[in-house]
Order: structure tokens, then C-alpha cells, then sequence
């Protein structure tokens, strides 16, 4: 119990109060106190103190209609009966239980007409561990209200890990049971060690560390242990930040925490929670005998599923070979033969009729044109007639007819002009019955359609 120096000048005060009070009464009577004197003056002394005590809660009475709290607080010695109004109770956010080691701080007061004495407390505040398990509590709710220890989100461990994290002492019993366990049931597995210290203030910071670390060197599944201890040992793992490592990890989070009774934050948001460290080792690391079971579970049904499948094509195959046609291949194309036999035979009925008919058309179509022609051509044999005469008029043979001619050089060209054919050449001229070789004998260029030069 503990009080401060106002409290006790109050005390004074209403002490020297309250045996004023007596001495009253004193006068009054026989120098006895009458009881009503002395619970004022008990009542007066013991109210003006405001004092702290540390105590034990042994009984609790919270209940619905009620304006106060009621619960009682002991120690080895002593219990005492307190009281605490609801608005102070409901703001302390305490929720009082058997068992909490509590920091009261209230004053006494009295109910003189029953002679009872209560302690009316002003605030309440949980003492030791109690107030580290409040914060741990309060932690708890928040990460919960955020769903990050929902078990829907938490993921399935590998079967075979082949490279596991684990984050733990380096110098703990911790580390080396874990070792010894993945080394028993999982040789094949490479372990990452990150060694980093367990306790105290700066321990969360170093677990998230080597969390990153064994995560950044490529680990499949992560181990975070350590041995048991008080609570205040495993406080670090109740750290918020750490929490939030462990549920950001992009890689499954084992965690074995101190012993089974142990249950930290680390363990509430981790994708598995082990009872521990050892425990922890089993979870990601499978037995011989679990390997050994499987393989042969797995052995037999590989070999059943293959015999299933040969056993399918041997039917397969025997059903196959049962076909008419493997005995006789042309079986495979009877229906097309027949379909070939049939369309000849539709042929051969069929082509002498088309073939007649198609002679009939012939005759018929030679008798139309014989009729025809004549009638078609005689328009013709005249028009072909009149071309011909022109073509006569104009043909250079009935010009030669006429009386004309025109004379060729030595190399077979027309001669057109004198200067073609100068004195001394040879030149022929085409008549209307023959040809005339020819010497020039003389040239003289005149302009023929000129009359005074003839």
C-alpha cells in the first residue's frame, strides 16, 4: 500500500476531524465513542486517502443492470471487497478474471449503516505479466480484426521441400533439435540458418531479418523456433511487426514457439503452428516410413493402372482382329464394288439410248442445215462476187492490162524515180504478158504532167 503526501496531510485533516467529532460525543456521554462516532470518524479518516494496491483478483461479479463493478482482491494476508463504477470500468478495457494480478488505485469507503467497508476504485491496471498480456491480447484482436490468423488464408506446407529456412539461436537447444530431425527424416534437405538472437527489445527486428534472409537465399518453407521459456522470454514472437513478417512471407511460415502450452502471435498468423521446435521439423520434413509407405502405395498403383491400360488394348486388339476384313481385305471394299457393278450396269443401259437419241438430234440438225445453207450462202456468193470485182478493178494486173507498166531495179525494187535508174543501169519492165530487161540509156528527170514540156 502506498499513498502520496496530499493524501496524507488529508489523512491528518480528517483524523483531527473525526476526534473532534469524538471528543463531542465523548462530552456528551460517559467518554465512550458511540458507534455512529466512531464509523464517522473512521469514515472521515479513511475517505481523504487516494492510495495504490497490488493485488490478486479472487472473486469477480460483472453483471447486466448492475452500475458498478464488484470483485474482490487478496493476497497471502488479506482480502478486500472493491467496487469500480461501470463508465471507469468499461474505459479501463480490462476484462477482470480469477487469477489477474491487478494495480488498484481508489480510496476506502465505509457504509456506516452496515458497518461494511469497500474499496472504490478509480483505476485499474494489470500488473506484471497481466499487463503484458493485455498488450499481447490487444495485438491479437487488432490482427484479427484484419484477418491475417484466419485459417483460409494460411497455405499448404510442401510435401518436399527441398530447401528449408529456419530462423531460431544459434546457440539454442533449439537449433541443434532441429538439425538433428530434418537430418533423420529428410537428409536430402539444405537448410539455411539464419542464427539471429531470440530475446530481448531488439530480437523482433533481427527474427524479420532472417526471415527476409533464408527467403531471399530461396527457400521453399520457413522454420521460426525457439526453446521454452517465461513470457517475458517470448515476447519478442508477440511482436507486432514480426507478425506481419511472418503473414506477408511469400512462402509458407512454420513456427514452434517455446512448449505446447505456448501460443504467441507468431504461432496465431503462421501458416502452421507446431508444439515445438521439434514438432516443427516433423511438419516439413517427411519420415522414412511415410516415404517408404507412399512410394509403395504409389508403386502399386502405377503398376495397376499399367495393367488396366495393357489389359484395355489386349482387348482392344482382339476385338480388332475378329473383323471380317482382316480375313479378307477385299471385304473392305464390297460396298464400293457393288456400287461400281451397279453404276456400270445404269451405264451400259443407258448410253444406246443416249447414243440414239443423240443420232437422231445429228439427223435432224444435218437435214435443217442442208435445207438452210443454200438459202445462207447465196446472200454471201453474191456480196463474195461484187468484192471480187472491185478487188479486179483495183488489182495492178488489170492496170498492166491496160496498156501500163513498171519498172524494177537490178535489186528487184520498184522504180519510182529517174534518179533510181541513171544512164548505163539495167532495169525491167513488167508488162501485161511479160517482162522487158532493160538499159537505161539516157535520164532525164520532166515533170510529166506538165504540157509545155513535152
Amino acid at each position: 500500500m502506498g499513498y502520496s503526501s496530499d493524501s496524507y496531510t488529508r489523512y491528518q485533516e480528517a483524523g483531527a476531524a473525526g476526534r473532534q467529532d469524538a471528543a463531542a460525543g465523548q462530552q456528551q456521554g460517559t467518554g465512550a465513542l458511540s458507534v455512529s462516532a466512531a464509523m464517522s470518524l473512521a469514515k472521515s479518516s479513511l475517505e481523504a486517502l487516494t492510495v495504490r494496491i497490488l493485488g490478486e483478483v479472487s472473486e469477480v461479479s460483472v453483471k447486466p443492470g448492475y452500475k458498478a463493478a464488484y470483485f474482490t482482491v487478496k493476497d497471502s494476508g488479506a482480502s478486500l471487497p472493491c467496487m469500480m463504477w461501470n463508465n471507469r470500468y468499461r474505459a479501463s478495457g480490462i476484462e477482470l478474471k480469477v487469477g489477474m494480478l491487478v494495480e488498484l488505485t481508489g480510496r476506502f469507503t465505509l457504509y456506516a449503516a452496515k458497518g461494511r467497508m469497500n474499496f472504490d476504485v478509480f483505476s485499474i491496471e494489470l500488473a506484471g505479466e497481466g499487463n503484458l498480456r493485455l498488450k499481447v491480447a490487444n495485438i491479437a484482436r487488432k490482427l484479427q480484426a484484419e484477418g491475417l490468423t484466419d485459417q483460409a488464408r494460411k497455405r499448404r506446407i510442401p510435401l518436399f521441400p527441398e530447401k528449408i529456412g529456419l530462423v531460431t539461436s544459434p546457440r539454442s537447444a533449439a537449433v541443434h533439435d532441429v538439425l538433428r530431425t530434418l537430418r533423420r527424416r529428410f537428409p536430402v534437405a539444405t537448410v539455411y540458418l539464419a542464427g539471429v538472437p531470440v530475446e530481448g527489445a531488439q530480437a523482433p527486428g533481427y527474427l524479420t531479418e532472417g526471415l527476409r534472409c533464408v527467403v531471399a537465399a530461396g527457400a521453399e518453407v520457413v522454420l521460426v523456433v525457439r526453446g521454452g521459456g517465461s513470457f517475458e522470454d517470448l515476447m519478442p514472437f508477440n511482436d507486432e511487426g514480426l507478425a506481419r513478417a511472418i503473414a506477408a512471407c511469400p512462402v509458407p511460415v512454420v513456427t514452434g514457439i517455446g512448449h505446447e502450452v505456448d501460443t504467441s502471435i507468431a504461432d496465431m498468423v503462421s501458416d502452421f503452428r507446431a508444439s515445438t521446435p521439434t514438432a516443427a521439423a516433423e511438419a516439413v520434413s517427411p519420415s522414412a516410413e511415410s516415404l517408404e509407405s507412399l512410394f509403395a502405395t504409389r508403386a502399386a498403383s502405377l503398376g495397376g493402372s499399367v495393367m488396366r491400360q495393357l489389359e484395355a488394348r489386349k482387348s482392344l486388339v482382339e476385338r480388332a482382329a475378329d473383323k471380317p476384313f482382316f480375313a479378307d481385305p477385299l471385304t473392305l471394299f464390297s460396298s464400293e464394288a457393288l456400287a461400281v457393278d451397279a453404276a456400270a450396269e445404269r451405264l451400259a443401259r443407258a448410253l444406246p439410248i443416249s447414243l440414239q437419241a443423240r443420232g437422231m438430234a445429228l439427223d435432224n440438225a444435218r437435214e435443217r442445215l442442208l435445207s438452210n445453207g443454200p438459202r445462207l450462202t447465196q446472200k454471201r456468193r453474191l456480196e463474195l462476187s461484187a468484192q471480187a470485182g472491185r478487188l479486179q478493178d483495183l488489182s495492178p494486173l488489170g492496170v498492166l492490162a491496160r496498156g501500163y507498166s513498171f519498172a524494177r531495179d537490178e535489186q528487184g525494187k520498184i522504180v519510182k524515180s529517174v534518179e533510181q535508174a541513171p544512164a548505163g543501169s539495167l532495169i525491167s519492165l513488167t508488162l501485161g504478158d511479160g517482162v522487158l530487161d532493160c538499159e537505161v540509156k539516157d535520164a532525164v528527170k520532166k515533170d510529166i504532167f506538165n504540157v509545155n514540156e513535152r
